[in-house]
């Protein structure tokens, strides 16, 4: 193998390393003029708020966004039933929605928008448009740590021994070309 590729695969295998060694964020900040939640079921844990407010879901998803710069994340839109097994069980959803920073940590957005009357957020006297609730999922710098030198070590083996048996055959498939050349 080559010293160049050597070089490069150690360094993109540190730039990974250092990559998921920043600090992870904090939970996220409520959109302004979000209510928190009192009830039992959104604050029984830590990592998952949920907020009553008056801002439409592209507002939210912008505020989240831009909490969660300045590293690049992917946004995943998932389906609403989803958010029964992610959120919380008895979640009601009108969109679920993943901003995630690749191998480090998650944030998911839980939006629900009452359709009918009977359904409609009133905490304290007054009318919320919805109901979003958050849900962080951090990774321990351990594991991450684990998974990128694993996956280097595993990666670069398999990268050595399919080379080795892509050579192997083509030095099989030059002896069966030039017997058939000789008959």
């Amino acid at each position: 193998m080559n010293l160049l590729f050597k070089i490069s695969y150690l360094l993109f295998t540190v730039f990974l390393l250092v990559y998921i060694s920043l600090p992870s964020p904090n939970f996220p900040e409520p959109p302004e003029g979000a209510v928190q939640s009192k009830e039992p079921a959104d604050t029984e844990t830590t990592l998952r708020r949920a907020y009553f407010l008056d801002a439409s879901r592209d507002e939210v998803i912008a505020h989240y966004k831009s909490q969660f710069s300045p590293l690049p994340f992917l946004r995943l839109n998932y389906p609403p039933e989803e958010a029964q097994s992610i959120i919380r069980d008895q979640t009601r959803s009108s969109y679920l929605e993943e901003l995630v920073h690749p191998l480090r940590e998650s944030v998911f957005i839980n939006g629900f928008v009452p359709e009918v009357r009977k359904d409609a957020i009133v905490i304290e006297g007054r009318e919320y448009y919805q109901k979003i609730t958050v849900r962080y999922v951090p990774a321990p710098l351990a594991i991450r740590i684990a998974y990128i030198l694993l996956t280097a070590v595993l990666g670069y083996l398999v990268i050595i021994w399919s080379t080795r048996l892509w050579a192997a055959y083509l030095g099989w498939f030059k002896k069966s070309l030039w017997k058939l050349k000789r008959r």
